[in-house]
């Protein structure tokens, strides 16, 4: 594996990046159904000067200001959100705390009183935040919620907020950012990342470390490792001139593995704060780790690189049964790259040792009959698997092996060199017939198209590995419900999707842009696009490949573009990228 210099993103990425970045935070929610944005370029990023504070209750302000107020003051970023409980009656002043969660709603809410002392508040409902940061979708589904109110003095005042937050969207994008704590793949070759919300301010690097103390969402526990279990910090982390000093506590210092999975954790997780060195202490004394310096940076931890991709990871395309590579369209090594084997579609495993391209799942159509193909990289495919139908295959970085829906509800995975063995998918059959499948770089989670009663829709599910050596993709859940008519999935990396879907302006397919959790809908741009995209392909780092028109294009600075800058479109289906 080889990790890239300098900041983790491809230059195209940074701009979709950026939207992310800018639309979410800290313990609040993410907009999946809210209206998509269309990213022409990156927009600039808010000043961290956020404290826009709200105001308090205007004399004689009615029933539906004083609610009003309350919501807007949500929007603040002084602890306990004292000009919120000034719109409160007494009790409700002590009883009310808002550290049970956030509830994010549409900015075009409304206020009405139904009756004296009443008022009832509906909006779209973006999501919710729990007490961890960990974003839930809102869905299709409503906010309804009635106030009560008493007049204490002459002036209305709220008796029951209820617990928690409820903000506007647009206050809790610009109060709060999407980061991730990292945990473990259970192999331990690389750090996962686990989206949470933080609010701005100072307290960032103490609150993310702390989210990754409490560990792993419930969505993702059982997909990944987290050493750091039973882990408590010693005191507040201090941060200057941009290295950062975490003192632990409750962690042994032996053995030096552990120690060492832990440390790239840190590293990782606050590395996105800008912060580079991290001097890690156990009860005071600073933790030492053979060829380790004391500060540490991600590069001494290259090897967990969420983003890392093998030497060799060109990409891959099919084009009348052949397998060829990215830019030249040059036919990939042995019988799979000379249209012997009549492929459909394909997907390559690199030794996750050696970084090598080492193992090949192809899916051919012949005479009526679809079967799938295996074996090693530019030699003999074999027939592993027949069906009435098999998805496109899909690897990921962390084991040899490929992944595969057989008749739309049969998950089958495919070690290199071993026989194919079934995966338990319990939920997948009540959702409909499965029609893309693919897995995260960090082989933690699988993202599906499903076509269900409401359409094809976007789902992702957790990889779940017993020790008996049995295989689950469990807690599969739409993250974009907002989305129709989805056709395709690629991942971006291990907290990004790409997905093709329909617009719902215009009577056509488009990519789109989304997080793992949902929060985040873009739409990409489709400026170069002869036709309408078909399958796209995507990796970190790398410039996605979509096959439009039956030809293979990339996006390059907002612009889709042919493989070889002014020569003319290859032809080819399915693009993907090696893992």
């Amino acid at each position: 594996m080889s990790r890239r210099p300098g900041i983790r993103r491809g230059p195209v990425l940074v701009a979709l990046a950026t939207v992310l970045m800018t639309a979410t935070a800290a313990c609040s929610t993410v907009p999946a159904s809210s209206p998509t944005v269309q990213i022409t370029e990156a927009p600039v990023r808010p000043s961290e000067d956020v404290g826009i504070e709200p105001l308090s209750p205007a004399p004689g302000a009615p029933p539906e200001d004083i609610v009003r107020g309350f919501i807007e003051a949500a929007a603040s970023t002084v602890p306990a959100h004292p000009i919120a409980r000034e719109y409160l009656a007494a009790s409700a002043k002590k009883s009310w705390s808002d550290e049970t969660g956030i509830t994010v709603i549409s900015p075009d809410y409304a206020a009405v009183t139904t009756q004296e002392g009443s008022v009832t508040v509906t909006a779209h409902l973006v999501g919710t935040i729990d007490q961890r940061g960990v974003f839930s979708v809102g869905g299709q589904d409503d906010f309804t919620r009635q106030y009560s109110l008493e007049q204490v003095n002459g002036e209305w005042r709220i008796t029951d907020p209820a617990g928690g937050l409820v903000i506007a969207q647009p206050d809790f994008e610009r109060l709060y950012r999407l980061r991730s704590a990292y945990f473990l793949d259970l192999t331990g070759q690389r750090v996962v990342p686990d989206p949470r919300y933080l609010i701005t301010g100072e307290a960032q690097p103490t609150a993310l470390v702390e989210r990754l103390l409490d560990g792993p969402s419930s969505a993702l526990a059982a997909g990944v490792r987290n050493p750091l279990s039973g882990v408590e910090l010693r005191r507040t982390i201090t941060v200057e001139d941009q290295s950062a000093v975490v003192d632990l506590t409750g962690l042994a210092t032996d053995p030096a593995p552990v120690l060492s999975e832990i440390c790239a954790q840190l590293v990782w997780t606050l590395e996105q704060l800008r912060i580079r060195t991290v001097e890690i202490r156990v009860d005071g004394e600073p933790v030492r780790i053979s060829g380790i310096p004391e500060e540490q940076t991600v590069d001494d931890w290259a090897s967990f690189d969420p983003e890392a991709m093998p030497v060799d990871a060109v990409g891959h395309y099919v084009d009348d049964g052949a397998l060829k590579t990215v830019p030249k369209g040059q036919p990939a090594p042995g019988p799979a790259g000379t249209g012997t084997y009549g492929l459909t579609s394909a997907a390559v495993s690199a030794d996750p040792r050696t970084g090598s391209l080492s193992f090949v799942v192809g899916v051919r159509s012949q005479n009526g009959k679809v079967s799938l193909l295996a074996g090693p990289y530019g030699k003999t495919l074999a027939t592993v698997l027949n069906g009435s139908s098999f998805t496109p295959p899909s690897v990921a970085a962390t084991r040899s092996e490929a992944w595969v829906i057989r008749n739309g509800t049969e998950v089958v995975r495919v070690p290199a060199g071993a026989s194919p063995q079934a995966v338990s998918a319990p939920t997948l059959a009540g959702l409909g017939r499965a029609e893309q499948l693919e897995l995260s770089p960090d082989g933690a989670r699988a993202a599906a198209v499903v076509d269900g009663p409401q359409g094809p829709a976007l789902y992702v599910g957790t990889i779940v590995r017993a020790e008996d050596g049995g295989v689950a993709l469990r807690d599969l859940r739409e993250i974009a419900p907002s989305l129709s008519q989805v056709t395709d999935v690629a991942w971006q990396d291990g907290g990004s999707l790409y997905v093709l879907a329909g617009d719902p302006a215009e009577d056509r397919t488009v990519p789109y842009l989304v997080g793992v959790d949902g929060w985040g809908l873009t739409q990409v741009p489709t400026s170069g696009l002869p036709s309408q995209p078909t399958s796209i392909g995507a990796a970190p780092a790398r410039l996605p490949l979509v096959s439009a028109g039956n030809r293979i294009w990339q996006l390059a600075s907002g612009t889709w573009i042919t493989l070889v800058r002014g020569a003319e479109p290859l032809p080819g289906r399915e693009p993907f990228y090696p893992m």
